[in-house]
């Protein structure tokens, strides 16, 4: 078997192309999307499936975090369940709210109390969008680390501050900054930044519907999180589970009730190092593979540029892990890639 490393993307991953991936699925992965079913109807919101199934990908209806939040969860659990038993797990992490996800696929939290927090935590989003968040790049063609575009976020990050807003370091996502700011922050910041492109894509790109989770913004969020969610049967998970500040929680001796504090306060409101937690993960583990599950394939890039950035396994360019990509051993898979979800299966 190989080993390998498990990342479970954030709410924002369930985009367009993901329209139909809960239909006709194997009996395993059937069962997690009907527990996650179940616990739509049961507090009368509108099915997983049902979401999944509909003819037109809306953004007021399948980015709010009402409903994305379980639709990515279902969707990376449902990979889960089908992943080979050609593969070990021997660590799990995830990013923003896909470290709620980690929580159940590192065993954790069970399947309904990890699906309870997602969908309570996105509910707490429905009318409720508290500031924003917005993407820009911080490394350079090449996936290499841009000193000058990390000094120019934390510069601009500085100039709202002084102008009076709030505005915080959001994510730190593998090569790109993720900004968490309130409203008029947000407009300062996608001013503020110097303008970048990445392919067809431009830069300082707000993301659509999203509060500013992982900022000082969501205290009172956390606050009711703590209160409402506390009694969850957070547990030592089954392997390795990394956090959002590179912390490594391990079977048998991890701590339920630091794991619930952890999850329900500092995981909302300070800033989430991804970038910290898939090294630390890197070298805690020793995987042979990373797996990102689905849906889509949102991870498949901050991975990417933090393999070069390590330097995993002599990866220390984008055209090293090109090649290696393209080996009859690659580094990353993606449920998110038909052919690679081929391997996976």
């Amino acid at each position: 078997m190989k080993r390998a490393l498990i990342v479970c993307p954030g709410r924002g991953s369930y985009d367009r192309a993901s329209l139909g991936q809960l239909q006709d699925r194997s009996e395993a992965a059937a069962a997690v999307i009907a527990a996650c079913d179940a616990h739509r109807r049961a507090n009368g919101r509108v099915p997983v499936t049902e979401l999944d199934a509909d003819e037109k990908y809306r953004t007021t209806r399948h980015v709010a975090g009402e409903h994305a939040s379980l639709l990515t969860l279902c969707c990376s659990l449902a990979d889960l369940a089908d992943l080979s038993s050609e593969y070990e797990v021997v660590g799990v992490t995830g990013n923003s709210m896909g470290f709620y996800t980690a929580l159940a696929a590192s065993g954790a939290l069970s399947l309904a109390d990890a699906i309870s927090l997602v969908d309570t935590m996105g509910d707490y989003q429905a009318g409720n969008v508290i500031g924003g968040q917005l993407l820009f790049p911080v490394s350079d063609d090449s996936w290499r680390p841009d000193q000058a575009l990390t000094d120019a976020v934390n510069v601009a990050i500085e100039a709202a501050r002084e102008a009076g807003h709030a505005a915080y370091w959001s994510i730190r996502l593998g090569g790109y900054a993720v900004l968490g700011a309130d409203k008029a922050g947000v407009k300062f910041l996608l001013e503020a930044l110097p303008l970048q492109k990445r392919g067809t894509r431009e830069f300082p790109l707000q993301l659509p519907l999203h509060s500013a989770f992982h900022t000082p913004l969501l205290a009172e969020t956390s606050a009711r999180a703590l209160r409402e969610l506390g009694s969850l049967d957070f547990r030592a998970p089954e392997v390795p589970l990394i956090d959002g500040q590179g912390t490594v929680w391990r079977p048998r001796w991890a701590d339920p009730a630091a794991l619930t504090q952890y999850t329900l306060g500092h995981q909302v409101t300070e800033t989430f190092d991804f970038t910290v937690a898939a090294h630390t993960a890197l070298r805690h583990t020793g995987a042979e593979v990373v797996i990102a599950l689905g849906p889509g394939n949102a991870m498949g890039g901050p991975i990417a540029r933090i393999l070069v950035s390590e330097g995993w396994q002599g990866v220390r360019s984008r055209a090293d892990l090109d090649v290696r990509q393209q080996s009859a051993d690659p580094l990353l898979l993606s449920f998110g890639v038909s052919m690679q979800r081929k391997v996976l299966v």
